[in-house]
């Protein structure tokens, strides 16, 4: 299932949160959407899943609510259960666009064998740390089982391992032949994982390729104000922030 984005625009006030942007992805990649706070990474997701007002055109908007929610799973980045229900019942959340949501409970069972909450599965969601419930509600949108899954910050707040399992998690769904777009602010989790980085500033789409070819001296600087190493190791690439150059 692919993904077109052309020309899409969303204002808030006056202010053009993303501008014109036009992305085309998909089944195989994981993209790493990357750029500094306020750079319209998140407004570019919600546009293009028809969650907010937008001009332009998102294959996925187009689609009829119930077949979107077939199509494409959605991991926002406030995540807060304000429900005390078991992590397993939160997780079951995700198959509800199936019209036999209980019919297949393996994928309950691989979608948190996936992200290491088996162990979580009686405990109330409202009882977990920040970190737990961040791997709970990963695993809800893994459940989904969709041909696009998409993420805004799903990394934050977990800590080292629960991150790379993430990612690893991630990279994995798109070798299986999906499509997984994420919003990151780690730029080395982005570079090691990511098949394939987009770089947004000031609500446009600058840069769009393989990660060396994004996370340049010039564009660093230009977009982030820093200085990093990027290397290739026998484990793959390595990126790492050095100093600020503004």
């Amino acid at each position: 299932m692919r993904l077109e984005i052309n020309d899409l625009s969303v204002r808030r006030g006056s202010r053009l949160t993303v501008d014109h942007a036009s992305l085309s992805a998909g089944p195989g990649e994981f993209i790493g959407l990357i750029g500094p706070n306020g750079a319209g990474k998140t407004s570019l997701m919600r546009a293009a899943l028809g969650l907010i007002p937008a001009s332009g055109i998102s294959s996925l908007a187009a689609l009829a609510p119930g077949r979107r929610a077939l199509t494409a799973a959605w991991l926002p980045q406030t995540r807060e259960a304000a429900w005390p229900i078991t992590a397993e019942a939160l997780i079951r959340l995700g198959r509800i666009p199936q019209a036999r949501p209980d019919a297949d409970p393996a994928r309950i069972e691989a979608a948190m064998t996936r992200m290491d909450v088996t162990h979580l599965r009686a405990r109330p969601v409202t009882e977990l740390s920040g970190g737990e419930q961040a791997r709970v509600l990963i695993a809800r949108a893994l459940a989904q089982d969709t041909p696009i899954l998409m993420a805004d910050e799903p990394i934050a707040g977990l800590d080292p391992a629960h991150q790379i399992g993430a990612m690893n998690s991630f990279r994995a769904l798109a070798e299986d032949g999906r499509l997984v777009i994420a919003s990151l602010h780690d730029l080395g989790l982005a570079a090691r994982s990511c098949t394939r980085l987009v770089l947004m500033n000031e609500g446009r789409v600058v840069a769009d390729g393989p990660p060396a070819q994004v996370l340049t001296p010039a564009l660093l600087a230009q977009v982030f104000g820093i200085e990093g190493y990027i290397g290739q190791t026998p484990d793959g690439p390595v990126f790492q922030i050095l100093r600020l150059t503004r």
